[in-house]
């Protein structure tokens, strides 16, 4: 039997490795942007003193609207994929019960010693495998999810950095 295949919407394969792997280096990226934006507003607080430019205003009033922005942006994000999280995850527990019972079926109805072992043998080896293939794809789901909680946040702090260097 053929598992349903997870979708995918954050742009990893389907190999849980590949999907943390893919979240670690936006994860990094977006560290090492934050830490730059950080440095530059902070230098930039420090210089501007009890009195800050406009510029300066502006700059300190974006900090804090992006960050309540992007973690609204964040959740929603996460939240809507795990809906669609909870809908796979019972297509395949019905897929695993009906391919399961098919081979039950099989296994009561063998005619012979030889074809029930046979039988049993290939209920054990899709039992496993389908069972695997669903730990392997819901792992790389959770990946997905949290890189989609990430991409909000992983934006801001890049367009931030480059924008700020540019100053």
């Amino acid at each position: 039997m053929k598992t349903h295949r997870v979708r995918n919407t954050a742009g990893s394969s389907h190999y849980p490795l590949n999907a943390w792997t893919d979240l670690m280096f936006k994860a990094a990226e977006t560290m090492t942007a934050s830490t730059q934006v950080i440095g530059h507003r902070t230098a930039r607080m420090a210089m501007a003193g009890p009195a800050p430019s406009m510029l300066d205003q502006h700059e300190f009033d974006l900090m804090s609207r992006e960050k309540i922005e992007a973690a609204a942006e964040s959740t929603h994000a996460m939240a809507a994929r795990m809906l669609g999280l909870h809908q796979e995850i019972v297509i395949m527990a019905i897929q695993q019960i009906l391919s399961g019972t098919a081979n039950l079926i099989a296994v009561a109805g063998s005619s012979s010693l030889h074809q029930s072992g046979r039988r049993q043998s290939k209920l054990a080896h899709d039992t496993l495998r389908d069972s695997a293939e669903a730990v392997s794809q819901l792992n790389a789901s959770l990946a997905d999810i949290a890189g989609t909680g990430l991409e909000p946040i992983h934006a801001r702090a890049t367009a931030n950095a480059k924008r700020l260097t540019e100053l």
